[in-house]
């Protein structure tokens, strides 16, 4: 909040007291005046009694005051329920004609107004978007903030993915990715990546493509119905390539009981 609107508030609540005061100011003066034009005579005790009495009566006189409640909900109180009673009665049982409450008939009313300026928004002036609508944009406003976050420096180890990816043959990377298949991918492709229950990575035949791309992608989504899992939600995007690359550099390395060829061959 800046310093200019904090001097709006405290004018505005300053110039509420000020009025407050002045009305009470004005009902003081009223007072006095009216007091002085025309003043109230003493009464006696015999008087004083006697008005007392006469305002006594003409309250009882007057219908009982419904509670909050009762004028709240728009109910009639239980001194007029005689006048609510409907004609038919069923053993003995007879029927108050009661009014729906107040609340309900608002909530009713809201209901209707609400529909109305609904329609006139979304179908009759086209100025609200539908669901149709609504999941476009949101894709977009996803794919902006993805852009964003990616093209910030801090987040670069997360800017690589599978339409960016390039093969590198940089040995730090290589030996990043080596710690990382060691821990994660030997149970089922060997320690060298001869090939277990997965496929064999040394030689040149893929089942889902053998470029850098292809293989990034299948690192980082998996492939359920083969059982090759997903690692994109425990490895990071720069893992994922590490990993890649190391699988890449598997090639040609002829390991001991390789399994047998699978796929198609890549060039």
């Amino acid at each position: 909040m800046s310093y200019q609107d904090l001097m709006v508030i405290v004018l505005c609540i300053t110039a509420m007291i000020i009025l407050f005061v002045a009305m009470l100011m004005l009902k003081v003066i009223r007072l006095f005046a009216n007091e002085a034009l025309n003043p109230t005579p003493f009464a006696s005790n015999e008087e004083r009694e006697q008005r007392r009495l006469a305002e006594q009566q003409a309250a009882a006189l007057l219908p009982p005051k419904p509670s909050i409640w009762t004028r709240l909900m728009g109910l009639k109180p239980l001194s007029e329920e005689k006048d609510l009673v409907m004609e038919h009665t069923f053993d003995g049982i007879a029927e108050l004609d009661n009014p729906t409450p107040r609340w309900f008939m608002v909530l009713f009313y809201g209901t209707l107004i609400f529909s109305v300026a609904y329609l006139f928004h979304y179908e009759v002036f086209g100025t609200g978007m539908d669901q149709d609508q609504e999941y476009l944009a949101e894709i977009e406003q996803a794919a902006r903030d993805k852009e964003a976050f990616l093209s910030d420096p801090k987040n670069a180890k997360n800017s690589v993915n599978e339409n960016n990816i390039e093969q590198s043959k940089d040995e730090v990377i290589i030996k990043s990715g080596a710690a990382l298949f060691v821990n994660r991918c030997t149970p089922c492709h060997g320690e060298n990546g001869e090939g277990i229950v997965g496929p064999n990575l040394t030689d040149e035949y893929w089942l889902h493509g053998g470029t850098v791309k292809d293989v990034f992608k299948v690192i980082k989504y998996g492939v359920p119905e083969k059982g090759m899992v997903a690692w994109e939600k425990s490895l990071s995007a720069q893992q994922i390539a590490d990993l890649t690359n190391y699988v890449l550099s598997l090639q040609g390395s002829n390991p001991a009981n390789a399994k047998a060829a699978q796929g198609e061959k890549q060039p």
